[in-house]
């Protein structure tokens, strides 16, 4: 099969930040579920990724995809000490909506509202963006995350000292800076490759 880029079906792009759950529409052709080989299977680590077009879009490169779920999965999953649940999500939250990847910022602000009951506080992060303000704890979070997005080098010691104040232990830094310098890289990767759609 030759190789060839993707014209979307019609279909509705989301133009606002939303919780709601979304599809997703690849510009390159994912894998099919019947070519894939018991290495590209064994690359998505999760069995259930193989309805993903983006996951069999990236099974293309088993070694890479596997690297990258191990990666993801232990930031945001791994439940030994450091940052909750609740502000990991958080912090991937605001890294996509400062990048703009209305995909990535729905699936994580669902988490975040989930885990944290903050319903109303998340829905305001997607609403007006990274400037919206809560409370001290959730200010710095965010804060960190949208330095290191906009450009690593500005997060420092001022940023470490904040969360410092509000906290966060040396194991609850380390996950956010995973989940928003991970989240950073992922929604380059996800919005290079396709669009987002609205079901239906």
């Amino acid at each position: 099969m030759t190789d060839k880029t993707l014209t979307p079906p019609p279909h509705v792009e989301p133009v606002v930040f939303t919780r709601d759950m979304l599809d997703w529409l690849p510009w390159i052709e994912p894998m099919a579920e019947k070519d894939m080989t018991e290495r590209h299977l064994a690359s998505l680590v999760d069995a259930s990724r193989v309805k993903s077009p983006y996951f069999r879009l990236l099974a293309r490169d088993p070694d890479v995809l596997e690297a990258r779920t191990r990666t993801d999965k232990d930031i945001f999953y791994n439940p030994e000490a450091g940052l909750p649940r609740a502000e990991r999500e958080l912090a991937a939250a605001a890294t996509s909506r400062l990048n703009g990847c209305i995909y990535c910022a729905s699936v994580h602000a669902r988490f975040a509202a989930t885990y944290s009951k903050r319903v109303d506080d998340v829905q305001r992060l997607l609403d007006e963006g990274v400037g919206a303000r809560f409370d001290e704890r959730w200010d710095a979070i965010v804060a960190a995350s949208v330095a290191l997005t906009a450009l690593p080098i500005s997060f420092g010691p001022a940023h470490i000292d904040r969360l410092r104040q509000v906290g966060l232990d040396d194991a609850a830094i380390a996950d956010l800076i995973g989940a928003a310098s991970f989240f950073n890289w992922a929604n380059r990767l996800m919005l290079s490759l396709g669009e987002p759609a609205s079901p239906g």
